[in-house]
């Protein structure tokens, strides 16, 4: 991975594991830390903060933490690379995950085709429905976990499921009453998750203000809003990333059914 972006003139960089303020998103849980502040669920806010500064190409490589989550594909420590470029979009990220994947499976296995679906012709197809002609939250979640995702895991490969609907994605750009957002999946098992930048400062703060109250409503747990970052959004001007789970992509290279076949036990 390192050789993968080091030949593409990324820079690795190294943010804190521990974090004032996480980006409030539901169901996804940062443990306390006792001393104050949280271990991070993922680098995200830090490393736009990089981008904002005058960094253009960047990646890291390291450990991120979820409560709450444990299972055959979740740990409540995992490792995560995620990489950002400025003046990018989500079909940027999106070359850069195919080329990355098919580099890595060489020799593994055989080389996976890659296509892409648009969220909405999933949902129409597997699930029935069109989740912008009348949005249900809950809905949307359950059918995700059992029509789409089976339906992927069907028909195997890699699939980059792309243009999701703007209640699920506070931190993507907008574009048509699309959010600019992919998830990459291989097999049905989600690898990764990708944006185009949101860079509208008050525009951010908005979603994370609602984001925190539904949340709240949820009854999890509640986090300050990360001033600074809002303050430095605008400075990205015009940026994408995206996070991809390594442990699952090495189940996948190697065919482990659990993710604790591929993790030292904590």
């Amino acid at each position: 991975m390192r050789a993968f972006f080091d030949g593409r003139g990324f820079i690795e960089v190294e943010t804190p594991a521990r974090i004032a303020a996480p980006a409030p998103e539901c169901h996804i849980d940062c443990p306390p830390v006792a001393s104050g502040g949280f271990l991070r669920a993922s680098p995200e806010l830090q490393m736009k903060k990089l981008l904002a500064l005058g960094m253009e190409r960047i990646y890291q490589i390291g450990p991120c933490f979820r409560d709450g989550e444990s299972g055959d594909r979740h740990s409540p420590e995992f490792t995560m690379i995620e990489w950002y470029r400025r003046g990018a979009t989500w079909l940027d990220i999106m070359e850069d995950a195919r080329a990355l994947v098919a580099e890595l499976a060489k020799g593994r296995r055989a080389e996976p085709e890659f296509r892409r679906v648009a969220v909405r012709d999933a949902y129409m197809e597997f699930a029935g429905w069109d989740p912008w002609a009348g949005w249900d939250q809950g809905r949307f979640d359950f059918d995700m976990a059992t029509k789409v995702e089976p339906a992927l895991a069907r028909e195997g490969g890699c699939v980059f499921l792309s243009g999701y609907p703007v209640q699920c994605a506070s931190l993507a750009k907008v574009c048509g009453g699309v959010a600019e957002r992919w998830e990459l999946y291989w097999d049905g098992v989600e690898l990764a998750n990708c944006f185009t930048e949101l860079c509208d400062g008050a525009e951010q703060r908005r979603r994370f203000e609602a984001a925190r109250d539904e949340r709240r409503a949820l009854g999890e747990s509640d986090y300050p809003i990360d001033g600074e970052f809002i303050d430095m959004v605008p400075m990205m001007e015009g940026a994408a990333g995206v996070a991809l789970g390594v442990d699952r992509l090495v189940m996948a290279l190697t065919g482990a059914k659990s993710i604790s076949d591929v993790r030292v036990p904590w």
